[in-house]
């Protein structure tokens, strides 16, 4: 099993948020500094900072508001449940195919 990293020094930590406080992107930091951009979030959340910091956050790594996870909980289930009536149709389908009834075919004489 192979050993946790340990944890950043407090002073990296906060000059990160210093950085991103000035202005710079977590991604950019995180390709600059070897860390990743979840752990800047972080950071940056412990340190109490306001919405003029997460104006920096790019949309994709922002975490969902509680009405976006609604949203996205009730999406989820009505796809589900659009894919199950899909398979029932198909299934449907297959089975009227191969037992519907019976087609004309013309003798050969």
């Amino acid at each position: 099993m192979p050993t946790p990293k340990p944890p950043y020094p407090a002073q990296f930590r906060q000059q990160i948020v210093e950085l991103v406080q000035a202005g710079r992107k977590p991604s950019e930091l995180a390709k600059e500094f070897g860390c990743h951009a979840t752990t800047i979030l972080n950071w940056v959340r412990h340190a109490g900072l306001g919405a003029s910091v997460v104006q920096n956050i790019p949309s994709d790594a922002a975490p969902l508001t509680a009405a976006e996870r609604q949203e996205l909980i009730e999406l989820r289930r009505k796809l589900k449940q659009v894919q199950m009536e899909r398979d029932i149709l198909a299934k449907a389908t297959a089975w009227f195919a191969n037992n519907g009834a019976p087609t004309f075919t013309p003798s050969t004489r």
